[in-house]
């Protein structure tokens, strides 16, 4: 399969998705930010100065979904039509897992969507809590799944740990905000 991103003359462009039907697209994507242990006490708390640090995570997470158009040159603006942002807390690693589910009924993918929606909630995360640690680490941001449109469903199972929270490992408290 060739990129479709680009022109007959190596320009990019945006991808013409008149001719394709609409059809119900899932995408499901998965980062991490690791804290040291006070800030993932006070986030678990609720003690951040700032306030309810994963509320806003998720808010910001959504929003960043609902604005990916504006941030990756020639996506589409998508119509989205459901946006879940979840948390899980890992006591043992002070990791906080960020999962977000984007829909959409449309001509093409919502995985730009979901990867956007946690690396915002990702650096909220971040931005509400550099005060008491400047050492937070993001990573392992990747899609999970997608599901619908012409390429068919596809599947991530290469990384342990999601295999992991999906069995509900001790040691970890959920939490989910599904806002719109």
């Amino acid at each position: 399969m060739g990129f479709t991103h680009f022109d007959e003359n190596g320009k990019a462009v945006m991808v013409d998705v008149t001719a394709k039907s609409e059809t119900v697209r899932e995408a499901t994507a998965t980062g991490r930010i690791l804290v040291n242990r006070e800030v993932f006490q006070a986030i678990k708390a609720g003690t951040v100065g700032k306030g309810d640090v994963l509320g806003v995570a998720a808010t910001a997470g959504i929003m960043g979904a609902k604005r990916t158009s504006d941030l990756i040159p020639m996506c589409h603006i998508l119509p989205i039509t459901n946006c879940k942002i979840n948390f899980d807390m890992d006591v043992d690693e002070c990791a906080i897992y960020c999962t977000c589910t984007v829909k959409v009924t449309g001509k093409t993918g919502v995985e730009m969507e979901a990867l956007t929606g946690v690396s915002v909630a990702l650096l909220t995360i971040y931005d509400m809590c550099k005060a008491m640690d400047k050492t937070m680490e993001i990573g392992e941001i990747y899609l999970v799944k997608k599901t619908g449109g012409k390429s068919g469903d596809v599947y991530n199972d290469l990384h342990e740990r999601k295999r992991a929270s999906d069995a509900g490992t001790p040691g970890t408290l959920k939490k989910e905000l599904n806002i719109l």
